[in-house]
């Protein structure tokens, strides 16, 4: 499936948006992300955020400067699709590394990106997964440092493998500027089990979460017939 027939099968379902995960992309041109906007509109939805896969967390200056470049480049591309959120991640401690050490270096990495996020109207939001950001504390310590309007937190509901997902994504979402929800979550120590939808909409609610709450479904069940199931829901819940 291509994006362009992604945005044709959301426009057959109850969405306001859809989220082009840039790992889709088949071109990473602004021309190629002109197009998907003009498909999007003539489908009349809005490109909600643009996620991407980056490490923050690399000890190397060199390595690290290539992370931040590759962020920067879909920062622009993300504006150009008009997008609202670019979602990023921190990434693990290195090995005889400190937590504190390779936090200030996400941070001080984040905060630049941000300086070209504010001028382009998007918003960087980090994601909870796993790593740096593996618990609340964690991912909390990283956006109570940086200092920028144009940055907030990808809540993903699926991602907390702790004793209490739930109170865990309830203490970030009011840092929280998109939602990822998961039908899964995988409390430490038992199987992974189904998520109670409910429950997680009222958490964001609680929360005064203002944001785009997306599907992102990973379970076994076919997603051409549970995806439409599980939006059906949500859609129902959120109202």
């Amino acid at each position: 499936m291509t994006l362009f027939e992604f945005i044709d099968l959301a426009a057959t379902l109850a969405v306001d948006a859809v989220e082009l995960t840039s790992y889709y992309w088949s071109e990473t041109t602004g021309e190629y992300a002109k197009k998907l906007l003009a498909h999007a509109k003539k489908a009349k939805l809005p490109i909600s955020g643009v996620p991407v896969r980056n490490e923050f967390a690399l000890f190397d200056d060199a390595k690290r400067k290539v992370e931040i470049d590759h962020v920067k480049k879909w920062i622009a591309l993300a504006a150009i699709a008009e997008a609202k959120t670019v979602r990023i991640f921190a990434g693990a401690v290195p090995k005889g590394d400190t937590r504190e050490a390779t936090r200030k270096r996400v941070v001080e990495a984040i905060e630049e990106c941000c300086t070209v996020a504010e001028k382009a109207g998007v918003r960087l939001a980090l994601e909870n997964h796993g790593g740096l950001t593996e618990s609340s504390d964690d991912i909390l310590a990283i956006a109570k440092a940086v200092k920028s309007k144009a940055f907030g937190l990808n809540v993903d509901t699926g991602n907390f493998k702790t004793k209490d997902p739930y109170a865990d994504i309830a203490k970030i979402v009011p840092y929280g500027v998109v939602c990822q929800v998961k039908t899964e979550c995988f409390p430490a120590g038992k199987p992974s089990e189904e998520a109670d939808l409910k429950k997680v909409v009222q958490i964001l609610k609680d929360g005064h979460f203002a944001g785009y709450v997306v599907l992102e479904y990973e379970a076994k069940e076919d997603s051409k017939t549970a995806v439409p199931k599980y939006v059906k829901e949500l859609r129902m819940l959120i109202g």
